[in-house]
């Protein structure tokens, strides 16, 4: 058998090899001096490959491979600079000014001037306008003639705008990643609650219960199987009140942190409330009622369904029902105490879920979005405050001020008009919906306002600034909020842990708490 060779010519050049495409007579591939980018990285396996092997005089690079223009780069409007990141580059306009306002609603009877004119030259540019946290979004939320909340509105210009793009590299401040304030953790860490994990204090999460100082946790009861729904601490006792969904109240010692005594009532605890030695629970379709001096027990009737609020004031006790009626009782001290029904308050569409006494007024909110004012002494509703967009879960009175808080994220500031109406004069919004209000001091006699909210965790803030004083964290929501004597506060969570916490004189040290 004949055996046939290939033999290489020594004397052909690689541009031989793109000419024995086109054969003889035809033009070379390569004659439009397209260079293969591929074999200008080294990386071109195709042989023959279409594109030249070579360097041009004029190189040009093969049209699949220039870059493409986007749609989204604007030349006129962007710039690259060194640090090859986007900036914005400045439009040819005047200075831009800005609001700064000072969340502050300490002077709120005085009337706000800048409410009523606004200056084209206080607007912020438009490209801005939407953003939260500009001066316009604080503007929205007041009322265009209430009263004024914001005392400080400074002015900040930029007087120095570059004229053009290529200056932007020399009014941009360049700063590493380093300079970055990093965010604190605002999770606490799973392992950690398991006792397993094992990145200690390089773990970006949390291992406390709690952040910030001058509070400490002191002591955890843990007893209720389900949701703690009321606290009480009635006066002259020794023993802290605790109710819950799991059907019982626990009387729990108030120097051992020790359960006392436990309760079987037989239906779900609703609420829980305190008037001088008198505890009151609130439960489907009665109110139980005790004496911690005489030991006496009472049953209220007339509730239709689940009590959801209590609170009394001096002789009268309300009860708000879930569905939507309020009933009064008044207490007689004759020689056997009774209790009759005084009124039967109408007028909520759908059940009743917080109620606080303020002055000469009841108020009362409400699953459907209302809160309704009532006078004290004839009991008639006065007033409709159409505010929120979902339920209204707590209010709270401070001062002259009605603080109420829903699930549609928002905590509002309700004061008295010239007129006698309630308007709101600021919103705080968080990002997740609000369950709970508790108004106290601390050592330092500062008001502090506690804010449950559904991601567990309870928000610390001092008032009237919002300023934030630190935050409580729990394994399921935080339902209930109570203040004690001496600094000390408490809070239930769906767990059915109770938590007592306490003020300190001084800044604790961050130390892990379990």
């Amino acid at each position: 058998m004949e055996i046939k060779t290939a033999r290489i010519n020594p004397e052909a050049t690689e541009r031989s090899v793109f000419d024995r495409i086109g054969g003889v007579g035809r033009a070379p591939l390569n004659s439009n001096k397209i260079i293969c980018k591929f074999w200008l990285n080294g990386r071109c396996l195709k042989k023959p490959c279409r594109f030249a092997h070579c360097e041009s005089e004029t190189p040009v690079l093969a049209a699949d491979h220039r870059p493409r223009k986007s749609p989204y780069y604007h030349p006129s409007r962007n710039t690259l600079v060194s640090n090859h990141t986007w900036r914005r580059a400045p439009r040819n306009s005047e200075n831009v000014k800005e609001k700064v306002v000072d969340k502050s609603f300490g002077n709120l009877t005085k009337k706000s001037s800048h409410l009523e004119k606004k200056s084209p030259e206080k607007v912020v540019d438009k490209s801005s306008e939407n953003l939260p946290g500009k001066s316009s979004d604080l503007e929205k939320k007041l009322p265009e003639n209430g009263p004024k909340f914001a005392e400080k509105v400074a002015e900040k210009s930029s007087d120095t705008a570059p004229e053009n793009d290529s200056n932007l590299e020399n009014v941009v401040e360049e700063k590493s990643l380093e300079h970055v304030p990093k965010k604190a953790p605002e999770r606490v860490c799973e392992f950690w609650v398991q006792g397993n994990c094992v990145h200690g204090d390089q773990c970006p999460y949390l291992h406390s219960w709690f952040r910030g100082d001058k509070f400490s946790m002191l002591a955890q009861l843990q007893g209720h199987k389900k949701a703690v729904n009321g606290i009480a601490l009635p006066q002259g006792s020794n023993k802290l009140y605790s109710g819950s969904s799991d059907g019982t109240v626990r009387l729990w010692d108030c120097h051992t942190g020790k359960c006392a005594n436990v309760i079987n009532l037989g239906g779900e605890v609703g609420s829980v409330c305190s008037e001088g030695p008198w505890v009151f629970v609130g439960m489907p379709n009665v109110v139980k009622v005790w004496n911690t001096e005489s030991g006496a027990e009472y049953s209220l009737n007339g509730p239709v369904g689940q009590v959801n609020a209590l609170t009394a004031v001096k002789d009268l006790l309300f009860a708000g029902i879930e569905d939507g009626v309020i009933l009064a009782w008044k207490g007689t001290n004759e020689t056997n105490v009774t209790f009759q029904v005084a009124a039967t308050l109408k007028g909520h569409t759908r059940g009743v879920t917080s109620l606080v006494v303020g002055g000469k007024r009841l108020y009362s909110g409400s699953m459907d979005h209302t809160i309704r004012v009532w006078d004290h002494e004839n009991l008639q509703c006065i007033m409709t405050l159409n505010g929120h967009d979902d339920v209204v879960k707590s209010l709270m009175c401070w001062n002259q001020y009605l603080l109420s808080c829903s699930l549609d994220c928002t905590l509002k500031v309700w004061a008295t008009t010239e007129e006698g109406s309630l308007e709101v004069i600021y919103t705080h919004s968080e990002e997740h919906g609000i369950l709970a209000l508790c108004g106290m001091t601390d050592l330092d006699t500062k008001p502090i306002l506690c804010c449950s909210c559904d991601d567990n965790s309870v928000h610390l803030y001092e008032l009237p600034s919002f300023t934030d004083r630190g935050r409580l964290f729990a394994k399921q929501e935080v339902h209930t909020l109570q203040i004690g004597p001496g600094g000390l506060f408490f809070t239930g969570d769906r767990t059915g842990l109770l938590t007592v916490w306490n003020w300190l004189a001084e800044a604790m040290p961050k130390t892990s708490q379990a």
